[in-house]
């Protein structure tokens, strides 16, 4: 079987299964069952497909209708232009994170960053790698997920600069910092069964939820920030999409200035944002 015509079964099984973005999950299984990078798959597009091959991408299709996320299952997540290890210890990395890394840039370059939660690294490592100048921290409760987050460090060339922390939160954490980023778990209880397979299934629980209104990682964050973010330092956060209004007023209520909600490019709030007084 000739590479066009494997991906056209694979497009169409998809398809048939109801998933959607068929065409594109098809070319990355593919790709990825061939070694081979995706924008490979146009120019070599008479490439005979081994049955070996072939039974290794059927494999790989099959997860997807299991709605396991593509990104799961080639084991790595593209974000803000790199690719990222991922794995089950960490959350999947989402377009809308970018937001954080978007507004960070628009200010100066810090001293010293501090990323809360850090999972597979993404935030502490993207900024690092946009600022050189920079050090930072990181902190996660999992091991797991600090064994990716390291693994990312040192595959982007900031491990030298970025230490990484067991910790809940602030515990452990010594010194101040100019710049505080975090993506924290943020799903409300009662929200966890509607969420989509892709995700409830397949992130880590603690990742997403920790549990009743969905806003005690929050209050957390804003309890210990003092002790660790430098006057005029900056503090930002991801949020849910209806979380605008409560997280700002946590902000609020703990002294900080100038906060603002921003929009993912869905016009959805997402990052909350403020300056330390």
């Amino acid at each position: 079987m000739r590479l066009t015509q494997a991906l056209g079964k694979g497009t169409g099984l998809l398809g048939f299964g109801g998933m959607g973005n068929s065409g594109r999950d098809s070319r990355a299984l593919l790709a990825h069952a061939l070694d081979m990078a995706p924008d490979r798959l146009i120019l070599e597009h008479d490439r005979e497909v081994s049955d070996d091959e072939m039974a290794a991408y059927e494999v790989l299709l099959h997860r997807r209708l299991e709605h396991e996320p593509v990104s799961r299952i080639i084991g790595k997540r593209a974000f803000w232009g790199r690719d990222f290890k991922i794995s089950p210890q960490v959350l999947d990395p989402r377009p809308e994170t970018e937001i954080i890394i978007a507004e960070a840039l628009r200010g100066s370059a810090p001293g010293r960053l501090l990323d809360l939660g850090t999972g597979s690294g993404i935030l502490a490592i993207s900024l690092l790698a946009e600022w050189p100048g920079a050090e930072g921290v990181a902190t996660d409760l999992s091991p797991g997920a600090l064994a990716v987050a390291r693994e990312n460090a040192r595959a982007h060339g900031v491990a030298d600069r970025l230490s990484l922390i067991e910790a809940d939160w602030f515990a452990g954490v010594e010194g101040v910092f100019d710049l505080i980023v975090s993506n924290p778990p943020y799903i409300a209880a009662d929200e966890m069964a509607g969420l989509e397979p892709e995700v409830r299934d397949h992130d880590p629980e603690m990742a997403l939820t920790p549990g009743g209104d969905g806003l005690d990682a929050y209050r957390a964050i804003l309890a210990g920030v003092a002790a660790h973010l430098a006057p005029g330092g900056r503090l930002m956060v991801e949020i849910g999409p209806s979380q605008g209004a409560a997280v700002t007023a946590l902000f609020e209520a703990a002294g900080f200035a100038h906060v603002a909600v921003r929009p993912d490019l869905d016009g959805r709030a997402r990052v909350v944002l403020g300056l330390r007084a």
